[in-house]
């Protein structure tokens, strides 16, 4: 099922265009439209990331619920490790009764382990590694352990982590409608390095949050996969800021997952009940960011249609 953004926008023109035109300002140039949709022929979904537990989620969906929100997908960041059976449980039911999916981090990885180049300036890249044999056996593990607690999403950076589970789950030991979501830790800069996290079975893709509308398109032409965009980005990643862009965004790289960060606040990872108030209004927030975002988009499309309830393609949790 999927819901019309207004047709109250014009598809490429916007008032401002006029003006500048006047001005004897030309007009951008445009790629070309992406044609693809997702499998119920949706052109975008929303998400909200850095969702760190049961109580962040109810915060969020609350928020969703006041402002008219459709939250197809939240992600958490500090890994399904960090939560107790219990707090995967009550999510994924949470999950399972609003179809949202519900995305965890595969926990092990060398920002949390022993590794210290990971930990030194010039070690951000190692951040989402799978470090050794031991990380990797608890990485595989906690995928198992979720299952077992109803998730079917799981947000990975390793491109080894990644080859092992889809070839598990092609030999049946992992059930077929579990997703797997390729992190923005290892995100792709170029088609090439895109195309091959598709080979190697990632569902969706996050990209780098400062593509521009261009290397968008680029990216677009060589997958089908769903690809994932920080529309708002945090700090530590950028700071892009352009919800009011959504409408171009959607036009170029449709299926896409719009992505909700936020700027201007705090790192959340690992998570926890001594930040669980902060979390929360930070989840609040996003929400009411996506709520601007799709003010814009109504303005300025022809009409996409955002994805609303479950969807064959959505990683939603089961009770």
């Amino acid at each position: 099922m999927n819901q019309s953004v207004s047709q109250a926008g014009i598809e490429t023109t916007l008032r401002a265009d006029a003006i500048l035109s006047e001005s004897g300002i030309p007009a951008e140039l445009m790629p070309a439209q992406s044609i693809r949709r997702f499998s119920d022929g949706a052109d975008f979904r929303v998400e909200i990331p850095s969702v760190e537990g049961p109580q962040v989620l109810r915060a969020l969906l609350d928020e969703a619920d006041l402002r008219g929100v459709t939250v197809n997908r939240v992600s958490q960041g500090s890994g399904a490790m960090t939560l107790s059976v219990a707090e995967q449980t009550e999510m994924a039911h949470i999950g399972a009764d609003r179809a949202i999916e519900v995305c965890l981090f595969v926990g092990p990885r060398e920002e949390w382990g022993i590794a210290a180049m990971a930990r030194a300036d010039d070690g951000g890249a190692m951040h989402g590694s799978v470090r050794g044999l031991r990380q990797l056996r608890y990485a595989v593990e906690d995928v198992f352990r979720s299952i077992e607690c109803g998730i079917r999403s799981f947000l990975i950076a390793d491109l080894g982590l990644l080859d092992v589970l889809v070839g598990a789950q092609r030999a049946g030991a992992i059930p077929g409608d579990v997703v797997w979501k390729g992190s923005v830790l290892c995100a792709p800069s170029n088609p090439a390095s895109l195309a091959l996290l598709e080979r190697l079975g990632a569902t969706t893709v996050n990209l780098p949050t400062d593509m521009s509308i261009h290397e968008l398109a680029e990216m677009r032409a060589v997958t089908t996969a769903p690809l994932d965009l920080y529309v708002e980005a945090p700090d530590s990643m950028g700071g892009i800021v352009r919800g009011e862009q959504l409408a171009d965004l959607v036009r170029v790289s449709r299926p896409l997952y719009a992505k909700f960060g936020l700027r201007n606040s705090v790192g959340l990872y690992p998570s926890g009940l001594h930040i669980v108030d902060q979390a929360s209004a930070i989840a609040r927030e996003k929400v009411r960011r996506a709520a601007v975002a799709l003010e814009w988009a109504d303005r300025c499309s022809g009409g996409f249609t955002q994805t609303v309830g479950a969807a064959a393609d959505l990683g939603i949790p089961v009770r």
